[in-house]
C-alpha cells in the first residue's frame, strides 16, 4: 500500500477511541439488560463489533499490526437486521443437500413405492423408477414429505450433506403464486430473524471436545443444528 493511501496515525488513534467508547456502551447496556431480547444490548454489540473491525483494519494498514480480537465475519455472522420490528408474515427458506450414496437402494425403494398400487398404470412407473435415478427421486419425493426423507434418508440410499433453515420476516404475506416462479430470488439476509445450520464441520468441532475414549463410531447420533444469528436476533438451538 502506498504512503498516500495509508490511514494517518490520528485516524488510527480515533478508531481506538471509538472502540473504547463502544466497550463502555456495551458494558452499560449489559448492566442494564432487561431480558434476553434487550434491543439495547444487541445494538451495542453490533456497534462494538463494527468499531473493533474498523480499528483492526486501520491498525494493520498503518502499522502492519493486528489485534487479538475475533471480529464476526461472513463465516458465521449475519448483516444487521433491516426487517420490520413487528413482522406480519414470515418465510421459511430451507436447503438440504444429499449425496446419492447407494444408487441401487434408491432405485429399489422407488420401485417398491411405485408398485404399491399394483395396477397397470403403476407398472410402467415402477419400471422407470427402478431404472432411472431421476425417476426414482421423483417417485420418492412425490410420496414422502421432505422431513420424512430427512429422517429416513439412509433407507433411500442417501447421505446427508449440509443443510440450513432461514426464518425471514415480512411486512405482509405475498399474493398467492407471486413468487412461485423464482422462490429464492428475493431471499434477503437482512430480514433473517434466525438461522439454523447443520454441517459435518460442526460435528468435527464437537468431536474435539469429546472424551478421549470416544471411538467416533456414532453414525446414529443425530447431528444438532447450530443457531447462527445476528447480534440483535439471537436464536437458541441444541449444542
Amino acid at each position: 500500500m502506498s504512503d498516500a493511501a495509508q490511514p494517518t496515525a490520528a485516524e488510527v488513534r480515533a478508531a481506538a477511541e471509538a472502540v473504547k467508547t463502544a466497550l463502555d456502551r456495551h458494558l452499560a447496556a449489559v448492566e442494564l439488560r432487561t431480558g434476553d431480547d434487550d434491543t439495547a444490548v444487541y445494538e451495542a454489540f453490533n456497534a462494538l463489533a463494527t468499531a473493533a473491525e474498523a480499528y483492526d483494519e486501520l491498525l494493520y494498514d498503518r502499522y502492519d499490526e493486528v489485534t487479538p480480537f475475533e471480529i464476526p465475519g461472513a463465516d458465521g455472522a449475519l448483516p444487521p437486521y433491516a426487517g420490520p420490528d413487528e413482522p406480519h408474515a414470515l418465510s421459511l427458506l430451507i436447503r438440504r443437500d444429499y449425496a446419492v450414496a447407494e444408487p441401487q437402494r434408491l432405485l429399489a425403494q422407488a420401485r417398491r413405492v411405485a408398485e404399491l398400487d399394483g395396477d397397470e398404470e403403476t407398472t410402467g412407473a415402477a419400471a422407470r423408477a427402478g431404472a432411472s435415478p431421476l425417476a426414482a427421486l421423483g417417485v420418492l419425493f412425490g410420496e414422502y414429505e421432505p422431513d420424512e426423507i430427512a429422517s429416513r434418508h439412509k433407507e433411500f440410499g442417501l447421505e446427508e450433506g449440509d443443510s440450513t433453515l432461514w426464518v425471514t420476516a415480512a411486512d405482509e404475506l405475498p399474493e398467492p403464486g407471486e413468487w412461485l416462479g423464482a422462490p429464492f430470488d428475493h431471499a434477503d439476509p437482512e430480514r433473517i430473524v434466525c438461522r439454523f445450520d447443520v454441517s459435518s464441520v460442526f460435528d468435527e468441532d464437537e468431536d474435539e471436545d469429546e472424551d478421549p475414549g470416544f471411538d467416533g463410531e456414532g453414525d446414529d447420533v443425530p447431528r444438532v443444528p447450530r443457531a447462527v444469528a445476528g447480534a440483535d436476533r439471537h436464536a437458541s438451538a441444541g449444542s
